[in-house]
């Protein structure tokens, strides 16, 4: 004991093993190999709840309202998810009070969940009180990040700003009624969604981690993949394996395995690749297009599984617009991605934006002649999919699309 304690070997290994402290102010987090956390992990499981409730909120009422009230709630789902990931990218330490604040955030998304069925109706006040306990969290994150990283407070200063406009905009609207409320929310996610370009342009050069980045929104776009597959099932369970709606089922699986191949080995690798050569200059638009090109990617797949699971158990009465739409989507928001992170249109052309016409003519033909039966409509768009994938090989053989693997 005596040895160990004036400085034998076996005392340093005791030092070096130490637990490291409960409290640890934050510290900008940029380089250095870094991977998805097992917190991060788990506090995507609530997120999975809020798109699986909207997805039923959906399917309950496939009209144009419906439509643009599960687009714009998925959008302020999203956006809450982006917000904490942005600032988990820089500035997770992993302590106890980030654990407590995230597992706070986590604990608001699930009260969105719950009443996410209901935020356009009864249970709006719920919601917006619920978005803004994730708002409240993530300020005092970033207030504690400003105090200790003063190299980041150029940048800090613009995503307080942003997520504090936000808040006050969702605090508003718990004391008005009907559009004016809704007004305020898509105001509110504006100002925040304004923060991380104002701070490309003005936030002294803070850069992103652009190995964390592009895994943990891998991980968001496998969750709303998981949405279809569980749509899948659900389909094929709710009408007792009949044999009208498996073949249909199946072709589905194929074109959710090939929307999966799509993202992963060639569109989303091909951003990761943009991501990690040109992500690094502070001042590149890289990110930001890697961002919010997602939007539409991961809103198309969440769309497509509401689709697919209305064509399984009606095939008779399917939503053709919810089927080609979603596929329609996801394939914009690939070619937002690829376009957006290579800095020019061309990279999109043909691959993958050549798909985009051919997807919306046959949601026109289904949509306005009601001539496709479920297995004819799910594999025509499917194969527009398939048919997309292997463009896509094609051209990455040829050195056109040059990928990372994600």
């Amino acid at each position: 004991m005596e040895r160990r304690a004036a400085g034998h070997p076996l005392g340093m290994a005791d030092e070096r093993e130490r637990p490291a402290p409960l409290v640890r102010p934050p510290e900008l987090r940029v380089e250095g190999e870094r991977s998805a956390s097992r917190l991060e992990l788990f506090f995507d499981l609530a997120y999975l709840l809020v798109v699986a409730e909207l997805a039923t909120a959906l399917a309950e009422d496939l009209t144009w309202p419906g439509a643009a009230a599960f687009a714009g709630l998925f959008t302020v789902t999203w956006w809450s998810w982006v917000t904490t990931t942005l600032y988990a990218n820089r500035f997770d330490t992993n302590d106890v009070v980030y654990r407590l604040a995230k597992l706070g955030t986590a604990a608001a998304v699930v009260g969105m969940a719950a009443s996410a069925r209901d935020a356009v109706g009864g249970k709006a006040v719920t919601f917006a009180l619920c978005y803004l306990g994730t708002r409240v969290l993530l300020l005092a994150l970033y207030a504690r990040a400003y105090r200790h990283v003063r190299d980041a407070r150029a940048t800090i200063r613009i995503y307080l700003a942003g997520v504090a406009a936000g808040a006050v905009l969702w605090a508003a609207s718990v004391a008005v009624d009907g559009p004016a409320r809704y007004a305020l929310w898509a105001a509110g996610i504006l100002a925040e969604a304004a923060a991380p370009l104002v701070a490309t342009r003005f936030g002294g050069g803070v850069p992103l981690h652009v190995e964390h980045l592009p895994e943990r929104f891998g991980l968001f776009v496998m969750l709303v993949l998981g949405e279809s597959i569980m749509s899948i099932a659900s389909g094929v369970h709710e009408t007792d394996w009949r044999a009208d709606a498996v073949a249909p089922a199946a072709i589905a699986f194929l074109a959710v395995a090939a929307a999966w191949w799509n993202y992963f080995d060639l569109g989303g690798a091909a951003g990761k690749r943009r991501l990690e050569t040109d992500g690094d200059d502070q001042e590149s638009w890289v990110p930001d297009a890697y961002i919010y090109g997602h939007l539409p990617l991961t809103l198309g797949l969440a769309v497509f599984a509401v689709g697919v699971e209305e064509y399984i158990v009606h095939p008779g009465d399917g939503a053709p617009w919810a089927l080609h739409g979603g596929v329609g989507l996801f394939l914009a928001g690939t070619a937002a991605v690829v376009a957006g992170t290579a800095g020019t249109l061309r990279a999109a052309w043909p691959w993958p934006a050549a798909a985009l016409p051919v997807v919306a003519a046959i949601g026109i033909i289904d949509g306005t002649t009601d001539a496709l039966p479920a297995p004819a409509a799910i594999g025509l768009t499917g194969a527009v999919v398939v048919a997309t994938v292997l463009a896509g090989i094609h051209r990455q053989r040829r050195g056109r699309l040059r990928t990372a693997e994600t």
